[in-house]
């Protein structure tokens, strides 16, 4: 197997070569990530001015690229340009949850978003700020979850988050708002957008947030398409 890996903290996260050991018994592991963080970033590309792309030192053995520029545009030159066809694409792990409605920010996400495009499967990893390194302890089991119910045979996007201590595996739907934000001003027409976490107040394990904050690695299959399937087949016949 090929896997590529990315993320959207910069090539020199400290998670990112845990990471790449812990995926190098899956099979050939190639490294793209961003020359510097790139949070927020959702999907977007720069195709507007010339970018940076060089080989960097990341672990032994292993072909790594620091690329100017966002982690889908990582997994689109490794895909487009290398020469190489990649079984699947790993984004993280992300220092922060990518959960909720707020996932649509995450250059995490937008990462496999643009592998899912490129037709390829892909897995975001996110863990609790500062516990990222520590959160590849927990992949071997989320790996084997996914290999017994066969996940990637029937789906190929999944969002994966790790809490600190792991009680279990659910398989999750998409919570609401997870991190809210104001615009503070801070003088001379500068203004920065501070918040805070609102954090799931429920008990539901199908729901992405409340799985977390009850302890459970969360598993929520993601969609690329923005079309209202059910209102399209009512509404496709309309002239």
């Amino acid at each position: 197997m090929n896997i590529l890996i990315t993320n959207d903290d910069g090539v020199r996260a400290p998670a990112l070569p845990h990471l790449i050991r812990w995926a190098r018994q899956f099979g050939d592991v190639t490294a793209i990530a961003p020359k510097v963080e790139q949070s927020g970033k959702s999907h977007a590309i720069d195709f507007m001015k010339e970018i940076e792309i060089k080989q960097v030192e990341l672990a032994p053995d292993v072909t790594a690229y620091s690329v100017d520029s966002t982690p889908a545009d990582c997994v689109r030159y490794g895909v487009t340009s290398l020469g190489k066809k990649f079984d699947l694409v790993i984004s993280g792990i992300n220092r922060g949850y990518n959960l909720g409605a707020d996932i649509v920010y995450s250059g995490t996400i937008g990462a496999v978003f643009e592998a899912c495009r490129l037709g390829i499967p892909g897995i975001a990893l996110s863990a609790n700020p500062g516990d990222e390194s520590d959160a590849v302890k927990h992949l071997d089991a989320v790996a084997a979850f996914i290999r017994e119910h066969k996940l990637l045979e029937q789906h190929s996007l999944y969002n994966v988050n790790v809490p600190p201590t792991v009680n279990g595996v659910r398989v999750t739907r998409q919570g609401g708002i997870f991190f809210t934000d104001v615009f503070v001003h801070h003088g001379n027409d500068i203004y920065l957008q501070e918040g805070e976490l609102v954090p799931g107040e429920g008990e539901d394990p199908e729901v992405d947030i409340d799985a977390i904050f009850n302890g459970y690695v969360s598993i929520t299959p993601l969609m690329t398409t923005l079309t209202n399937l059910p209102l399209f087949e009512k509404l496709k016949d309309l002239r």
